[in-house]
């Protein structure tokens, strides 16, 4: 008879455990999923996730201002695009960006080069003026070096003569 008490109550406790580990482990499996969950859906579903220097809706995808033949004057055309990119290096402290001031293949190699570097110091002086930090912005003459177009015509010239703005990771 005592062995027989012994059993039930081994079996008994025994079964309440088991009931007690499969109740806290259901409710631990529960909390942990719907956490991950949200948390996923949150980032990759509503958009917040998105570059704004890479929408191609946004003014900050544009990365070329061109200046006229010999000069080194911003246009206002680009007063717009330079301000934006200071607004943004203005808010994100830890962005960086590289100038590269670029000419057409007319001039000497020392002349473009110089006129390469005065390029990227307009934009870099009205990125400077704006907000942008002086160690967020670098500038660079690439001169007649690197064109975007290859012919010898007033078009590819045009196309030749600018500074681009490329941020960190693009370069």
């Amino acid at each position: 008879m005592k062995k027989i008490l012994i059993v039930l109550v081994i079996g008994l406790l025994s079964a309440c455990a088991s009931d007690n580990i499969q109740h806290s482990s259901d409710v631990e499996d529960h909390s942990y999923n719907t956490g991950s969950e949200s948390m996923r859906g949150g980032v990759g579903s509503d958009g917040f996730g998105m570059n704004p220097l890479q929408d191609p809706s946004n003014i900050l995808s544009q990365r070329s201002i061109y200046f006229d033949f010999d000069s080194y004057m911003v246009k206002s055309d680009y007063r717009n695009l330079v301000l934006a990119h200071a607004a943004y290096l203005r808010d994100n402290a830890n962005a960086q960006v590289l100038l590269q001031g670029n000419t057409d293949e007319r001039g000497s190699r020392e002349y473009n080069l110089a006129l390469g570097q005065r390029r990227a110091n307009s934009v870099r002086d009205i990125l400077l003026l704006s907000g942008a930090r002086d160690q967020q912005v670098e500038a660079v003459s690439l001169g007649e070096e690197k064109p975007r177009a290859l012919g010898d015509d007033e078009s590819s010239w045009a196309e030749n003569r600018r500074t681009d703005i490329l941020y960190q990771g693009e370069y």
